[in-house]
């Protein structure tokens, strides 16, 4: 999979940005707040419909303007594929693929990406959510359909919590609305379990082993931390789990008025060596892992879709040693198409640049 192309038009501060990709690997070199990060974040917003930055799309949009465009060619199994993205501040969406319009299940299947950051460095010191967001971005490259289940639970959680809101002012409850909202969430809810359970498997094999090589004598094993699971479970004993405790805690939830129990609470603990990362790991161990799960993603993906993703590096060389650097730009495939970001190439070896094609941008402009 390789991008041919991208235009951006009144995207953030690139309001008429074109860049040609006509190499495997590409090296956008700039100060700060220049315009690098937008590139790789409009890249992302392609494979996911997802910033990694932001929640409100109205932020992508210049300041100027009342509507911001991405527009890509790709090759994808020899196939050439046009994609196209606007938003109005009218917060009117709208997707293409080949000039055709499409829904969202549909864009998101055709460009897979993995996007390293430097804050992915601070996954294991963040909060559950930030854990929580990693694993599920993951998951939806891989299936497009889990993005559709996550949004289906929160929408059925959020009327469960209006109900409980509604209790607690009201003092007069509607159980027979409540127990239809937590059937409702054992089965959308179980899903999302079993399907990050079976994920964080399938990376912890493949982490482990590049982990190892990295720290050469650490052992990284990962474990989903739900409260009503302590062991592997098949979906239907995750959704009786969940349906208990639910039950269990039903006085609590209404209580509180708040769902206290679900995929929503869960999180993801980092072991090396036996011993909890977030707690006893130094900086560079914990961004060893990072480094790990991350190049993981980009194994994983590519085993799954028979296709290799489009690896983006946004500023994160910067914050790594030479020992983390090295092994991460020795690891990329030569037929993974990577585009970098960085202030400027003194950390890139001689040999490295030989085969990067460079790009200078300043104030939203290629140069």
């Amino acid at each position: 999979m390789r991008l041919r192309d991208l235009r951006l038009t009144n995207y953030r501060n690139c309001k008429d940005l074109e860049l040609l990709f006509d190499s495997g690997k590409i090296l956008i070199i700039g100060k700060n707040a220049q315009g690098k990060t937008n590139i790789l974040e409009s890249i992302y917003l392609l494979s996911t419909l997802k910033s990694p930055r932001t929640s409100n799309n109205i932020e992508l949009i210049n300041f100027e303007s009342e509507s911001a465009e991405i527009n890509a060619n790709i090759v994808k199994s020899n196939t050439d594929i046009e994609l196209d993205y606007s938003y109005s501040r009218e917060k009117k969406r709208e997707l293409r693929v080949n000039k055709v319009k499409t829904t969202p299940k549909n864009f998101k299947t055709v460009l897979k990406t993995v996007l390293f950051s430097t804050a992915d460095l601070l996954l294991l010191r963040g909060n559950p959510s930030d854990r929580r967001d990693w694993l599920d971005r993951a998951i939806s490259q891989i299936y497009p359909a889990y993005d559709d289940r996550l949004s289906k639970y929160d929408k059925i959680r959020i009327q469960k919590n209006n109900l409980l809101k509604d209790y607690l002012k009201t003092g007069n409850p509607n159980e027979t609305l409540l127990d239809v909202y937590n059937e409702q969430l054992v089965i959308a809810g179980s899903n999302i379990i079993y399907l990050r359970k079976k994920f964080l498997k399938e990376i912890e094999r493949v982490a482990r082993e590049k982990h190892r090589i990295i720290s050469e004598t650490e052992t990284l094993e990962m474990k989903y931390d739900c409260s009503f699971l302590d062991n592997e479970y098949e979906l239907e004993e995750i959704a009786s789990a969940f349906k208990n405790s639910l039950e269990a805690r039903k006085l609590e939830e209404m209580r509180r008025g708040q769902s206290c129990v679900g995929p929503h609470r869960d999180d993801i603990i980092f072991y090396i060596n036996g011993n909890e990362a977030t707690k006893f790991a130094s900086q560079g161990q914990q961004r060893t892992v990072v480094l790990a799960l991350k190049l993981s993603e980009l194994d994983i993906i590519t085993e799954k879709n028979g296709d290799e993703p489009v690896l983006l590096l946004d500023d994160v060389l910067a914050e790594l040693d030479d020992i983390r650097q090295n092994y991460l730009l020795k690891s990329i495939n030569e037929n993974t198409q990577t585009i970098i970001t960085s202030v400027d190439t003194v950390l890139f070896e001689e040999e490295f640049l030989k085969d990067v094609k460079i790009y200078k941008i300043e104030n939203g402009y290629i140069l």
